[in-house]
């Protein structure tokens, strides 16, 4: 029999108590290493009523006096997306273990100073990239690892979504250059890919974009299509569009993925069409939609599911996991910060190619992300 591995308690703080903070928050609080939490939020009311959900040990509107505490030894940065560099930059300071919500920043440059920082203290960060943690997709990692499919050839992803979620980050920037659909939300179908193609190196991105919708209100970007082609041949086919009607069904997701290998194939439907709401009263399931959208996609909320007033789904699992690999030291799916650049610097790169009109090189730098 193994003996008991030595648990170590956590001191969290929460930074951003916003709709994702509040659900990690919740919980955090049940679970058995966490002895303290704190909570750092700039809108103090919202602040307070977070940290009384989850019985909170300490709330403030600064994240830096929040991530000087003594207590904390551990922090999820789950602030707006383009908030995230000066607080990870705070807890790297302090050498935390980190969950922080993806990007690690919008700008590639930025993405680069937060990665040196981490690596530099030695922290433990991960980057919540969820749906690595839906089980078809836990699945169809160990397929590939252990070679059912031979050498993998080709892959296709295409990931529809309403425009709810584009017209929330619209709205909360004034720099819509920084805001794209592969950068904020295509990311996710590019990481769940590059995960189960982990070793291959992508050596070229060719990319168009279209903006017939979000582009004259906006100055926004409907859908990117592209390719990346790796260093050795293998070819992945992607689209995101998020600018799909508000009465398109998905919450918020629907992803398809198609691999094609040597000795195999693999599809895997991620579009929720399997269960379909309809009902005469306006649903709030995700974002918060117009009163005239009454069908669901139920399970395209990509943190999961509400049911008996608990989350239950990728994000539960994800954050579970966490605690875990900082209590016990446990290796777990997460994506690392380094992950999560890359991640950042494919996406910029499409961004790129679309807006040249040209293949593109990778790795890109920062200095060609302004170009």
């Amino acid at each position: 029999m193994k003996p008991a591995r030595s648990s170590k308690r956590i001191g969290l703080a929460i930074v951003g108590a916003g709709r994702i903070g509040l659900i990690r928050g919740e919980i955090a609080a049940r679970h058995a290493s966490v002895d303290w939490i704190g909570v750092a939020e700039t809108r103090a009311d919202r602040g307070k009523e977070v940290a009384e959900r989850i019985g909170a040990d300490f709330v403030t509107t600064d994240h830096r006096e929040l991530l000087a505490r003594p207590e904390v030894t551990a922090a999820i940065i789950a602030t707006d997306e383009h908030l995230h560099v000066d607080p990870i930059l705070a807890a790297a300071e302090r050498g935390l273990d980190l969950m922080i919500e993806k990007p690690l920043a919008t700008e590639l440059g930025a993405s680069a100073r937060v990665l040196e920082a981490i690596q530099r203290a030695g922290a433990d960060a991960v980057v919540g990239y969820t749906q690595r943690f839906r089980r078809r997709f836990l699945a169809a990692k160990e397929k590939l690892r252990t070679g059912q499919l031979g050498e993998v050839t080709l892959v296709t992803s295409r990931a529809f979504m309403n425009r709810l979620v584009a017209l929330d980050n619209y709205k909360r920037t004034d720099r819509p250059e920084t805001i794209s659909p592969m950068v904020i939300s295509g990311t996710h179908a590019l990481d769940v890919v590059m995960w189960l193609l982990e070793g291959k190196t992508p050596a070229e991105a060719y990319a168009r974009s279209i903006d017939r919708v979000l582009g004259p209100t906006h100055r926004g970007i409907d859908a990117t299509a592209g390719m990346l082609t790796m260093t050795d041949g293998t070819v992945y086919h992607l689209s995101i569009s998020w600018a799909l009607p508000v009465v398109w069904p998905g919450s918020v997701y629907s992803l398809e993925i198609g691999v094609v290998g040597t000795e195999g194939v693999l599809t895997i439907d991620d579009t929720h069409r399997d269960v379909v709401l309809a009902t005469t009263l306006p649903q709030s399931a995700g974002y918060t939609p117009e009163s005239r959208r009454h069908v669901d996609f139920l399970g395209s909320y990509p943190p999961g599911d509400v049911a008996l007033g608990e989350l239950w789904g990728p994000m539960r699992e994800e954050t579970n996991a966490w605690l875990q690999r900082v209590a016990l030291g446990l290796s777990t799916p997460h994506a690392t910060a380094a992950e999560a650049h890359n991640r950042l610097m494919l996406t910029k790169a499409l961004d790129l190619s679309a807006r040249r009109r040209r293949p593109v090189t990778l790795p890109i730098t920062p200095e060609d992300e302004r170009s």
